[in-house]
This record gives structure tokens, C-alpha cells and sequence, in this order.
């Protein structure tokens, strides 16, 4: 990779800081976050150096797949789709080296599917006339298991989701993460939609479909912008029986002009905005000031106190809002989706949810 100078790209360093305890969390090796980062000093080099190390799992993922080592092949697989996903999630400056490495990512998760514990399963989900798709798994040896549904934030995609799903898989619950209106392999054709109820509707709809599901026990949960969707959607779908929001944003126009420069860019962009005063007008009706008071479900609303990406004290009014029954994790020392101190609420916010999906 080329190298115009010595002089680090600030990019880089705010994507390293920000971005580094997601990245391990969520499935990048930590060995490969440090060789990958700290070989860069250019921005525009970011993508194709984590495509590269991509390669390496795939390829290990192939050898064990012509083995017959399936249930490493998938390891393998997943581990590529984590780190193709981080090279395209806010390069959103060169759309077709972003889009190459999200079908990069695409495939590789979707090979590892059959032979993940449990195993997943691809769906589409018909909507205004599109389709947006989804990754299902279910609990081994569950009948007809509740379901939660899982929406994703403003650059985090279905394939990144495998260690969140995994602890309402291990408490007998199907999760069904999928990519909704600027998001995953619908930011392309669909911008980002404040609505995000409209969306929901179609996914739980098609959950109705199923009869290896229990539509009737169905939960919500959202991380980061998707801390906003999930109570949006909430505060509209009845179908809705409880609720996480994982640091979202109760007004995202706040937000948005303090937020750091590559998740700026990376929402314009997924607005399909022409710039930021338009992005802004889009950010602007993503507030949750005059709905919250309609959410009656019980939700659990994570926040963090040293979150730098969203207003931390968004939590709080959240909380203050809502009608229904309120659990509120301010995490003191939790950065932004507290991906730092995970193990103070993903358990705890699974066994929550279990509670009120299976009780």
C-alpha cells in the first residue's frame, strides 16, 4: 500500500480510537486489529488493507472446508466477513471499493451460515416494492422459540452481529438481524428511513409467516442508531413485547453535529443526501420527544457515560419518557454501545429479555 508521507491520517487514528473495542468485540482478532492499524498512515488505504487481511480467514476457511472441518470453516468465514465489514463500514468516500468489500463480506458470512452454532439461515423480506434481508437462527432443540428482532446502527451490518446474537441464542430466543432502509445491502437502493416502524412492520409480518417461530413472544433490540429504531418502532407496533436500546439517540440532530467526522459522512451518505444541511433536515426528524410516551412495552436502555459519539445523558431521557416499565444501565466507565465494558450488560440485558419473552 502506498504511503504519501509519514504523517498518520487523523482518520485513522479517530477510526482506530474510536472503533477498536467494537472491532475486537464483534469478531476482528486482536492481533490483526493491531498489525492492520498500525501499518496505515493513509485513510484511502484502510479498505484495501482490511480486504487483505479478510483473505487470510477465507482462505483458512476454505482449506477447512475442503477438509470437512465445517464447524471451523464457519469460524474461519465469519472472522473474513468481520474484517471486510470493518474495511467498508465508514468508507463511504469510494463507493466501489466499499461496496466490493461488503459483497466480500456478504459471501463470506452467508458460507458460513449452514455450519455456525446454530446454524443461520438467509432470508428475504418483502417491503414497499424491495426486499431486505435478514439473518435467522434459532436456539437448537427449541420449539416455536420467541424471537428478537435485531436493528442495526448507521455502519454496523447483519454479518457483524454473531457474538450479539449469541447470548439470546444461549437463552432459548431466535434473533433475526437484518438490514433495514441506509442500511447493509439496503443503503444502496433505500435511504435512511426515521420511520423506522415501517420497516419493522414488514419483518414482524413475515415472522407471522413462520410456524417455527412464536410470533406472539416477540422482543426488539437496537445498538447505537438502531438504540433509536428499536424504541421508534416500539412506540407504533403493539407485536412489540419488550425493548432494548443500546445507546441510541433520543434526538439524533444533537447528535449529529457533534458527532465525529466519519459517521457524519457516513449518514450523509447513507441518506442519500446531497450534503450536510440536507442530512441534517433527515437527522432532525429523528427524535423521539414526541413518540416515547406511546412505548408501554417494558425496555432496558443501555448508556455510557464516556460515549463520545452520542450524548450519554440520551439515555436518561429516554427513560423519562417512555410509559412503560423502565430498567436503565448508565455503565459509568462504558464508552460508545459500551463496547469497552461489554460484560457489564450483554448477559444481563439477555437475561432481561428472557424474562419478559419466556416468563
Amino acid at each position: 500500500m502506498a504511503k504519501s508521507s509519514n504523517q498518520t491520517d487523523p482518520r485513522i487514528t479517530a477510526a482506530a480510537a474510536h472503533w477498536s473495542h467494537r472491532m475486537v468485540t464483534n469478531g476482528v482478532p486482536l492481533a490483526d486489529f493491531y498489525d492492520v492499524t498500525t501499518g496505515l498512515t493513509q485513510w484511502d488505504d484502510w479498505c484495501a488493507a482490511w480486504v487483505v487481511r479478510g483473505k487470510v480467514h477465507d482462505g483458512l476457511g476454505e482449506a477447512a472446508e475442503a477438509e470437512e472441518r465445517l464447524r471451523s470453516a464457519a469460524e474461519h468465514f465469519v472472522t473474513a466477513a468481520a474484517c471486510y465489514h470493518f474495511g467498508k463500514f465508514l468508507f463511504v468516500h469510494d463507493l466501489d471499493q466499499m461496496r466490493a468489500a461488503h459483497d466480500l463480506a456478504i459471501a463470506a458470512h452467508t458460507r458460513a451460515l449452514p455450519n455456525m452454532d446454530p446454524p443461520g439461515e438467509r432470508v428475504a423480506i418483502s417491503f414497499e416494492g424491495t426486499t431486505l434481508f435478514g439473518i435467522l437462527r434459532k436456539p437448537r432443540d427449541v420449539h416455536s422459540p420467541p424471537v428478537v428482532v435485531m436493528c442495526m446502527g448507521l455502519d454496523s451490518t447483519k454479518e457483524e452481529m454473531r457474538t450479539n446474537e449469541s447470548v439470546f441464542l444461549e437463552r432459548g430466543m431466535a434473533t433475526l438481524a437484518f438490514d433495514g432502509p441506509g442500511q447493509g445491502e439496503a443503503e444502496y437502493d433505500l435511504p435512511i428511513r426515521p420511520e423506522y416502524e415501517a420497516p419493522v412492520a414488514a419483518v414482524i409480518d413475515w415472522i407471522e409467516t413462520r410456524s417455527d417461530l412464536d410470533a406472539g413472544r416477540l422482543g426488539i433490540w437496537g445498538v447505537s442508531l438502531g438504540g433509536y429504531y428499536a424504541p421508534r418502532a416500539a412506540a407504533f407496533e403493539n407485536r412489540v413485547r419488550a425493548c432494548i436500546s443500546l445507546t441510541g439517540p433520543f434526538d439524533f440532530s444533537e447528535a449529529f453535529a457533534g458527532a465525529p467526522g466519519l459517521t457524519r459522512a457516513a449518514f450523509i451518505a447513507r441518506c442519500h443526501a446531497t450534503d450536510e444541511d440536507a442530512a441534517a433536515k433527515i437527522a432532525a426528524r429523528m427524535n423521539l420527544s414526541s413518540v416515547a410516551h406511546q412505548i408501554e412495552c417494558p425496555i432496558y436502555i443501555v448508556g455510557g457515560a464516556m460515549d463520545r459519539v452520542l450524548p450519554p445523558d440520551h439515555a436518561q431521557k429516554l427513560a423519562d419518557a417512555v410509559s412503560g416499565p423502565v430498567t436503565l444501565n448508565m455503565v459509568e466507565d462504558g464508552t460508545h454501545v459500551v463496547n469497552n465494558r461489554p460484560y457489564k450488560y450483554r448477559s444481563a440485558s439477555a437475561d432481561w429479555m428472557a424474562v419478559h419473552l419466556n416468563g
